[in-house]
């Protein structure tokens, strides 16, 4: 006869898995959370003070970074990249995330690896304000190679209705704030790798390795984000993901406006010019693949400039351009 784990699944050290993360799971909870640990579903009340109250869902993973994650045995941040691009993928319109659920698929269950990145993800869920509601973890043997891992989730949030974000409302003369982002998040780690051996990754580099310094984890803009849009001073917002600025503040954009960017109006971390040395990359290459120091992008009314700027300030604002009444999209100067 053959048993489940002869299949490459152990259905004991499963159980293990699940009971060794509940503190890390029931940490982020707070009293709206309905359902306990270990059930089919769990739920989130509603905020008592919204009227018209709008949910927003948005999903994504950590993507290739994880190969890089697995390279150096350093599972402790990757939890920040996921949460990272689910919750300020809400932000973008306003939204203040309710709850995230995550989904680990493994090769071969790993305790220490996994609890890990578990750990991760619920330290971000608290930085984020979010209860981690639950989530999946799931060997593939025969799939996937025993230490393969991959990431994703998916958050819901909620907005007032008619205080979302849309972009509908930017106007010419409206003023680009960007958002300081230290490294790469989560973007970019296909070229990456191409760029980078596994040999350059022991470099020094400031103080710490290449490996390091690209392993570093997403800032999470959410919580100052959503506070700003709720001022009714910012007009459009971009999550600074894959694409760029060209790409992603182009998607919020009204027909018939642009903007022009001053790229002279920061200076990107050190890591981006040694991928475009390493890479021998173009400009191009570069602003359509990388965030390039802004990870966030918000479209204010100038009146409301210093308002926006003071709730935004962990991240370090800067403008870095206006709104002009042209179709060019988004003229990088």
């Amino acid at each position: 006869m053959t048993a489940y784990r002869d299949a490459g699944v152990d259905l004991e050290a499963a159980s293990r898995h699940v009971d060794r993360i509940r503190s890390l799971v029931e940490a982020t909870w707070g009293p709206g959370v309905v359902g306990g640990f270990g059930g089919f579903a769990a739920g989130v009340e509603l905020p008592p003070n919204l009227r018209r109250p709008v949910l927003m869902l948005t999903t994504d993973g950590v993507g290739t970074k994880l190969e890089l994650a697995r390279r150096l045995g350093r599972w402790d941040g990757v939890g920040f990249d996921l949460v990272a691009m689910c919750v300020d993928d809400l932000a973008a319109v306003g939204a203040r995330p309710l709850g995230l659920v995550d989904y680990l698929a493994v090769g071969r269950l790993d305790t220490d690896r996994d609890t890990a990145i578990l750990a991760s993800v619920a330290e971000a869920c608290r930085r984020a304000g979010t209860p981690l509601l639950g989530g999946e973890t799931a060997e593939h043997p025969g799939v996937m190679e025993p230490d393969q891992v991959d990431l994703a989730g998916a958050a819901l949030g909620v907005v007032e209705r008619g205080n979302e974000v849309t972009g509908e409302r930017i106007r010419p003369g409206d003023l680009v704030v960007g958002l300081h982002s230290p490294n790469l998040r989560s973007n970019g780690f296909s070229l990456v790798r191409r760029v980078f051996h596994s040999a350059d990754l022991d470099r020094q580099v400031e103080g710490t390795t290449l490996g390091e310094l690209l392993l570093s984890p997403s800032v999470i803009y959410s919580p100052e984000v959503v506070a700003a849009c709720a001022t009714g001073h910012v007009r459009g917002a971009a999550h600074i993901t894959g694409g760029g600025i060209p790409t992603n503040l182009g998607r919020i954009l009204p027909e018939g406006l642009g903007t022009v960017i001053d790229t002279s109006a920061w200076d990107p971390p050190t890591i981006f010019e040694l991928i475009r040395v390493e890479g021998r990359l173009g400009p191009d290459d570069m602003w359509s693949v990388f965030n390039m120091g802004i990870g966030f992008c918000l479209v204010v009314d100038p009146a409301g400039l210093d308002r926006v700027a003071e709730l935004v300030s962990p991240h370090r604002p800067t403008v870095i351009g206006r709104v002009v009444e042209d179709g060019r999209g988004v003229e990088l100067t």
